[in-house]
């Protein structure tokens, strides 16, 4: 016997099939009104955050002078496209040099080598211009020739007294910071605090490198490793010997208060040492200035007034 199960709605009879077909597209209708809402509301809310940060960036370049946001982004960029023009055979040594000086102004190898180029033309140029009118174009344009590679060579000289100014203070910082963070360790405190002492307490190049090797300590670079980098960004052959001695205790097990005692009277003894060789050389180094500054100075202080009685008595000899 076929049963039929009606469904009586306003007069109208309904089968199973047609009021299921009716409920599924009445399913289907409120799913494609609310569903697609949710990736749509969540893209706004990201596009409205994003456009706030966007917001809050241009309202701090905005605050910049006109030279912080267009004349040095420009200078940078020219910078690197004359970088590019330079040979690459020394861009490795360049690397290390501007490492070691600190990375002024964070320049890269690019910039560099742009600001090398450009102080050449710049003084090459500058030079034709101004001696062109003063004498004639050939010696004009050979001064300018001398003129561009003074310029060129000038940055390289000086960053090579930048990396060595660098240099002398991490060597007279040295021998302080080892003492400080041996008297840590020897009170209890662990390695990684007692380099968090020694950077509160002074600033300099060294704490400056020291501060960078905690951070990079802190973001799961092996403690070996973030010091390697502080002797190889440093360039100073006391602090590679000490990193080198303090590594290897650490792999072998040795007591690292033991280790920064012996290191500490070590580097002491060094910077004692340069002390005295400082003081041979200076009477050296007094001689010139002696001979060629202080002594005419003297001569003609004392012999001065003198003079004139001298050459009046060699004009009576010589007349008589």
């Amino acid at each position: 016997m076929d049963i039929r199960v009606l469904i009586t709605s306003g007069g109208r009879l309904w089968t199973p099939a047609s009021f299921s077909t009716l409920c599924g597209l009445a399913v289907w209708c409120i799913w494609l009104a609310f569903k697609p809402a949710q990736p749509a509301r969540k893209l706004r809310e990201r596009l409205n955050g994003y456009l706030e940060q966007v917001d809050i960036i241009e309202e701090g370049d905005m605050r910049k002078s006109l030279v912080a946001r267009v004349v040095v982004p420009l200078a940078l960029r020219i910078l690197r496209t004359l970088g590019r023009l330079a040979p690459r055979r020394s861009m490795a040594a360049t690397r290390d040099m501007l490492v070691q000086g600190g990375e002024p102004g964070g320049l890269t190898v690019l910039d560099f080598y742009g600001l090398r180029l450009l102080a050449a033309v710049g003084l090459g140029c500058g030079w034709l211009w101004a001696a062109s009118q003063r004498m004639p174009l050939t010696n004009a344009t050979l001064g300018a020739v001398t003129a561009g590679g003074v310029g060129f060579l000038l940055p390289v000289f000086w960053l090579r007294g930048r990396a060595n100014r660098r240099r002398r203070e991490i060597m007279r910082a040295l021998p302080n910071a080892l003492d400080m963070l041996t008297i840590g360790v020897e009170a209890g405190l662990a390695f990684d605090s007692a380099l968090l002492r020694v950077i509160e307490r002074w600033d300099n190049a060294l704490t400056r490198e020291f501060r960078r090797a905690l951070v990079e300590m802190r973001v799961g670079t092996p403690r070996d490793e973030a010091l390697e980098r502080i002797a190889q960004r440093a360039g100073v052959p006391d602090l590679a010997t000490f990193v080198a001695v303090l590594v290897q205790s650490t792999q072998l097990g040795v007591s690292i208060a033991d280790v920064l005692q012996v290191q500490a009277a070590q580097i002491r003894e060094k910077r004692r040492m340069r002390a005295e060789e400082l003081a041979r050389k200076a009477g050296i180094k007094m001689m010139f200035p002696l001979v060629f500054c202080i002594f005419p100075s003297m001569f003609i202080v004392i012999l001065g007034p003198a003079l004139p009685v001298i050459v009046d008595t060699f004009n009576q000899m010589g007349g008589g």
